[in-house]
This record gives C-alpha cells, structure tokens and sequence, in this order.
C-alpha cells in the first residue's frame, strides 16, 4: 500500500506542481488514491483520551488510507523534526503503525516523502 500511496504522491505533484494550497493537494491525493481502489478518508476525527476522558475530536488526520495508513500533508520550505513528530503521535494515538509526511512544496516530490513508523 505505501507503494500506491508514494506513486500517487508522485502524480500529484507531477500534475500540479508545488505552490498551492495544502487543501488542494489533500483533495487531489484523496482522489487519486480513490481512483486507485483505496479507501480514503479526509479530515478524519479521531478521539484521544487524556486524564480518563475521552475528547471525539481533539485529532484531526489529513488522510487515512484503507483505515490503516496516515497520511500528513505539508506546504511548507522544508520538513522539520516537529513535523516528523507530529506523525508519530497521530500513529500513537490512534494505535496505527504507518504513516507518510508528503511535502508538496518542493521542486521534486522524492524530496518531500517521509515514511513514519510507529
């Protein structure tokens, strides 16, 4: 699966290029991975619980590819380790073990793909 996930990365950003909207790039990606036979959801809610009680939507994924897969989306100069972070606790959190941090703003995309372990 984070092969498909890569290679629609890939076209994305092949068809629209860096500079816009993280928005937009989620819309396309979600699109693009759909068309691909996955199941995709965005701006998913996800409830954490903290001192004993549970907060429905205090998380909120970018993308979440066949319920197994988080995928964070990034416009930004350069990733920064609190952004590699970010991901790590979105894994944590909601007890999943892989997720993708997808720069679009960068010339070429390879430059903007993390895989993140949890």
């Amino acid at each position: 699966m984070g092969k498909g996930i890569v290679q629609a990365a890939y076209d994305v950003h092949r068809v629209l290029g860096p500079g816009l909207l993280e928005s937009v790039y989620e819309v396309c990606l979600g699109h693009e991975l759909s068309k691909r036979g996955n199941t995709t959801q965005r701006q998913v809610k996800a409830p954490i619980v903290y001192d004993g009680m549970t907060f429905d939507e205090a998380l909120r994924l970018d993308l979440l590819v066949e319920d197994l897969v988080i995928c964070e989306l990034k416009v930004v100069e350069e990733l920064l380790p609190v952004h590699v972070s970010q991901v790590l606790s979105q894994l944590r959190l909601t007890n999943r073990r892989l997720g993708y941090l997808l720069n679009f703003h960068v010339a070429s995309i390879s430059q903007g793909i993390r895989r993140v372990i949890n």
